[in-house]
């Protein structure tokens, strides 16, 4: 029997893509041949951004990465994960309280599909306490929001807090 390629989904809305977000996605990519950045398109969620929008962002950041993949998709993340042959679904811990979250969900989307796993990885302690809703609330109010994004993406981010001042942005 051959070899069979790794694949891994890490999903999420990125909304936007922190740097928190970033390095569980370089430490994804040394376990999986492939890792799929799965940007979740919810038609019921208001985001910040498009799903085109931050499936543009994840792909200027890796785009030195040649093993990534990155593209939104709807519906079950199981049904998607199938969908793509996936063997491993990736998801970051940043506390405790993510952790009973995530628990439930990946033991549910066993439940669902015995074939995929999910793998924990937590977060860098230095980036423990980002989160794009800490992000979205600090660029809403004209704050420093460098420090939480990718170098390469920060200026996009603040030009849409520019374009959007007037309009009262999801949290």
């Amino acid at each position: 029997m051959g070899y069979k390629m790794k694949i891994g989904i890490y999903p999420g809305s990125f909304d936007p893509v922190t740097i928190g977000h970033f390095d569980v996605i370089q430490r994804s990519a040394r376990l999986a041949d492939k890792l799929i950045v799965g940007v979740l398109d919810n038609h019921t969620k208001v985001n910040l951004f498009t799903a085109e929008e931050r499936v543009n962002m994840i792909r200027q950041i890796t785009k030195e990465m040649h093993n990534i993949e990155v593209e939104a998709f709807t519906g079950l993340l199981v049904d998607y994960a199938k969908q793509k042959n996936a063997d491993i679904i990736v998801r970051g811990l940043r506390a405790t309280t993510d952790f009973e979250y995530e628990l439930q969900m990946a033991q549910t989307n066993y439940e669902l599909n015995q074939g995929i796993d999910t793998i924990f990885l937590t977060t860098n302690v230095e980036y423990s306490y980002v989160s794009s809703t800490l992000v979205k609330e600090i660029g809403s109010f004209g704050g420093p929001i460098e420090k939480f994004l990718p170098d390469n993406i920060t200026e996009y981010v603040k030009e849409k807090f520019r374009k959007d001042k007037s309009t009262k942005l999801p949290l």
